[in-house]
C-alpha cells in the first residue's frame, strides 16, 4: 500500500496541529471584566510566554471571576484544579495573608515598591504563606492606593472622627471591616460578586476595599462620589499551583518565571500613572472626586494605625506581624 503524499501545505498544517496538541495549556483567572487593564496585560503576557517557550506553554485567560470568586480560585489553585491567577490574596486559608492589605502601611509609591516589590518585607512574607498552600508566587501586581466609592454625597470625608451614617460594603477581611469602622462608616461584609447589586439596590450606599481602577471597572454606574483616602495599598499576586509548574520542563519553567518577573517590572513602571488616569475616568463618567489635604490624610492614617493595627496584629499573630512591621520601619 502506498503511503499518502503530503504536500508542503499539508505537512505544515500537520506539524502545526502536532505543536498545538503538545502545548501545555495553563488556565489563568482574574477578577476584572474583559478589556480591563489586567486582561489586556495578561493577553500580552500570553503572547510573550508563547514566544519564549516556542509554543510549549499557552495561557488560557478567564476574566471576570469566570472560574469563581477569588477566594474559591485560590483554594482551587492550591489543590491543582486551576493552574494560575492574578488576584488579591484570599485570607480564608490563612488569616496571616491580611498582612498584604494592612491599612496605611505605605504612604507613597516609593514606599509601596520597597515593601511589596521584590525583596520587600511583605513580598517575602506572602511568598512564604503561599508556599504553605502548595502555591508558588511568581510576581506582585501593584494596582492602586484604595479609597471610598459612594452612591451618595460624602459626609465629612476628611474627618475620621465623624460618624458618617453611611453603610458600605467591605470584603470579608477583618482589616477592611475595622478600617471602614475607624473611618466612621458602617461596614457590611459582602462578597465581591454581590457588591454591585448591593449598592444598586440600596442594601449599602458605597464600597470600601477597592480603588479608582476597581471602581471604574466594576462600580462606575453606581459611584456618585469617590474619596481617595488611601485606605490601603492594593496589590494582587500572580500565583501558580506547584504541580502545574512542576509539569513543565526546566526551560519552560525558567521562561515562565522570567516572563512573570518582567511582567511585574512593567507593572511597577505604570501603576501610579494608571491610578491617576482611572481617577480621571471616574470624574469624566460623572463622579465627584473629593480631594483631601495632606493634613487630613495624615490624621486619618494616624487614627487607623492606632485603632486597627493592634487588632489585626492579634489576628495574624502579634510576634509574626510585628517582625514584618519592624523590618519595614528599619
Amino acid at each position: 500500500m502506498k503511503k499518502p503524499f503530503l504536500t508542503p501545505a499539508l505537512l505544515t498544517a500537520a506539524m502545526t496541529l502536532t505543536t498545538v496538541a503538545d502545548a501545555t495549556e495553563l488556565k489563568i483567572s482574574h477578577i476584572r471584566p474583559q478589556g480591563a487593564t489586567i486582561d489586556n496585560e495578561l493577553k500580552e503576557l500570553a503572547t510573550e510566554i508563547d514566544q519564549a517557550t516556542g509554543g510549549d506553554v499557552a495561557l488560557k485567560i478567564f476574566a471576570a471571576s469566570a472560574l469563581g470568586d477569588y477566594t474559591t480560585v485560590q483554594e482551587r489553585i492550591s489543590v491543582g484544579a486551576i493552574d494560575m491567577a492574578v488576584q488579591p490574596a484570599a485570607t480564608a486559608a490563612s488569616r496571616r495573608m491580611q498582612i498584604s492589605s494592612f491599612p496605611y502601611i505605605a504612604e507613597n509609591w516609593a514606599q509601596a515598591k520597597a515593601i511589596y516589590g521584590p525583596g520587600g518585607a511583605i513580598n517575602k512574607a506572602m511568598k512564604s504563606l503561599y508556599a504553605k498552600q502548595d502555591i508558588e508566587m511568581l510576581a506582585a501586581y501593584p494596582v492602586y492606593f484604595g479609597g471610598v466609592a459612594l452612591n451618595t454625597d460624602a459626609v465629612s470625608p476628611g474627618d475620621p472622627n465623624v460618624d458618617k451614617g453611611i453603610k458600605v460594603r467591605v470584603p470579608g477581611i477583618k482589616s477592611f471591616q475595622l478600617t471602614a469602622d475607624a473611618l466612621g462608616y458602617i461596614s457590611s461584609p459582602i462578597p465581591f460578586s454581590e457588591a454591585f447589586t448591593a449598592v444598586q439596590t440600596g442594601v449599602v450606599d458605597g464600597v470600601i476595599g477597592s480603588g479608582a481602577e476597581g471602581y471604574y471597572a466594576s462600580f462606575r454606574d453606581v459611584t456618585k462620589t469617590y474619596i481617595p483616602v488611601n485606605t490601603h495599598f492594593e496589590v494582587w499576586y500572580m500565583i501558580i499551583n506547584n504541580g502545574s509548574m512542576a509539569d513543565l520542563d526546566a526551560e519552560d519553567q525558567a521562561a515562565l518565571r522570567k516572563a512573570a518577573a518582567d511582567f511585574e517590572v512593567r507593572r511597577w513602571a505604570k501603576a501610579e500613572s494608571d491610578q491617576t488616569a482611572n481617577e480621571q475616568k471616574l470624574a469624566e463618567y460623572g463622579a465627584t472626586i473629593v480631594e483631601l489635604s495632606d493634613e487630613q490624610l495624615a490624621a486619618t492614617a494616624a487614627k487607623v494605625r492606632a485603632e486597627v493595627w493592634p487588632q489585626i496584629l492579634k489576628d495574624v499573630g502579634a510576634d509574626w506581624g510585628q517582625k514584618i512591621l519592624d523590618e519595614i520601619n528599619k
